[in-house]
């Protein structure tokens, strides 16, 4: 049977381990928006450099619609806002999530130094 001590450890652990894949998952998240934001700035970039008589044409499934230039130019100004809104609550995440996971693996340490110590773990407040 295990004991108290290796039965908090590996409930440390498990908990460590979803905070590690939560961080993860956060940052794969955030590159996609990253790259989202990388590619509405090109297409910024090419509205600039149009004249005001040419035609825009959005594509929608399999079909191209003519756009006006003004509604194109904002919805990708609003893309981009919403991204890069995004994306700073995102770094929130990663922040409070890195800041979880350090108070995690100092549990662990402290529960583990007790157990070498051959004392009962420790209770910490995470």
């Amino acid at each position: 049977m295990a004991s108290p001590i290796q039965i908090k450890l590996q409930e440390l652990s498990d908990e460590y381990q979803k905070l590690n894949k939560e961080l993860q998952e956060t940052v794969l998240a955030r590159q996609k928006l990253e790259a989202q934001k990388q590619e509405n700035i090109g297409v910024q970039k090419e509205f600039e450099k149009l004249k005001d008589d040419e035609q825009i044409y959005k594509l929608v499934g399999p079909v191209l619609l003519k756009q006006d230039k003004m509604d194109a130019e904002n919805t990708v100004k609003g893309r981009l806002e919403f991204i890069t809104k995004e994306i700073t609550r995102l770094e929130g995440v990663i922040k409070e999530t890195q800041g979880k996971i350090e108070k995690k693996r100092t549990e662990i340490i402290q529960v583990q130094t007790s157990a070498q110590a051959g004392g009962a773990p420790q209770a910490v407040k995470a």
